[in-house]
């Protein structure tokens, strides 16, 4: 196990710095910064003296290995605004990081038990409702759905907060939003494992035993059955943990996805690039604790 870990967080590193030089080349065909932040009436002296000040004057290959140098001391540089990025980054961090796990809540809190029903009751109208939801789920954009919540219940009802972050009844609407999506995947993953294992010869055997059907259902079937739906929610996670930037913005909230769309905006080099080695790092290590949950789920999976 040890090995295994070790082994990962090699391939972490290695992928990070992939992922690191692929978007320092990018972010940089989108324009030159001087351009956003210097006005058109100012003469080039200015502009020129502005990429001096940014570093932007000098070399490619000397801003990369500058840069570089810097993620060694995890240092991400210093935003265009003149703040460092890491204070940036963990000024918006929790904002996602509580509406990531509210939206995780609300997606396995429905498609979970929607999933375990459409499986127990095949064919019925419980299963009918089940694939509905999936449906609705796959077909409605989450900005469609973000603004149907603020007019239904922020604005007609006024039940609800429908902008920034000021409290536990303002995560509400945008975990809903969020969340919503990728309820469709999760209901038609479960459904589908726990149909897979209640095929099994084990739970035949359970049938065969007599145990009451909420045993061998929650206890025997849907721990393997979990297995396959515990990747998709790790992947699921990563994507919030990403930031919804049109959840975040329809909304006002003051998380990653609203910091990413002004980075990109201003053109504003070093914070893009501070997200996206945040967001490579969180995928990574979620998916590290995806593959160790699988040996307590499963216990004939070693890894070596």
């Amino acid at each position: 196990m040890v090995g295994y870990i070790v082994g990962r967080m090699a391939q972490a590193v290695l992928s990070i710095l992939v992922i690191t030089s692929i978007v320092f080349m990018l972010v940089r065909l989108t324009g030159d910064p001087a351009d956003v932040l210097v006005p058109d009436y100012a003469p080039p002296a200015v502009q020129e003296r502005i990429r001096q000040q940014l570093g932007l004057d000098r070399p490619l290959y000397e801003q990369y290995a500058r840069y570089i140098g810097g993620l060694l001391t995890l240092d991400l540089g210093t935003s265009f605004s003149g703040r460092p990025v890491i204070d940036v980054l963990l000024e918006h961090l929790p904002a996602t990081l509580s509406l990531a796990l509210a939206s995780l809540v609300v997606a396995l809190g429905l498609a979970v038990p929607l999933g375990i029903l459409s499986a127990m009751y095949q064919g019925s109208w419980i299963d009918t409702v089940a694939r509905a939801i999936a449906l609705l789920g796959q077909s409605i954009p989450a900005f469609w759905l973000a603004m149907m919540l603020i007019l239904i219940f922020g604005v007609g009802l006024m039940w609800l907060p429908v902008a920034h972050r000021s409290g536990l009844s303002s995560y509400i609407l945008p975990a809903i939003a969020m969340g919503w999506a990728p309820v469709a995947g999760i209901v038609r993953l479960t459904r589908s494992s726990m149909l897979e294992v209640m095929d099994s010869d084990y739970i035949r055997m359970a049938h065969a035993k007599g145990l009451p059907n909420r045993v061998i259902y929650i206890k025997h079937a849907l721990r393997n059955a979990m297995i396959p739906v515990l990747t998709f929610g790790g992947l699921v996670l990563g994507g919030f943990l990403n930031g919804s930037v049109v959840v975040e913005n329809v909304f006002a909230w003051p998380g990653v996805g609203t910091m990413v769309l002004d980075g990109v905006t201003l053109r504003d080099f070093p914070i893009v690039q501070g997200c996206v080695i945040m967001v490579a790092t969180f995928f990574i290590i979620i998916n590290l604790l995806v593959d160790l949950l699988y040996v307590a789920l499963d216990p004939r999976i070693r890894y070596g």
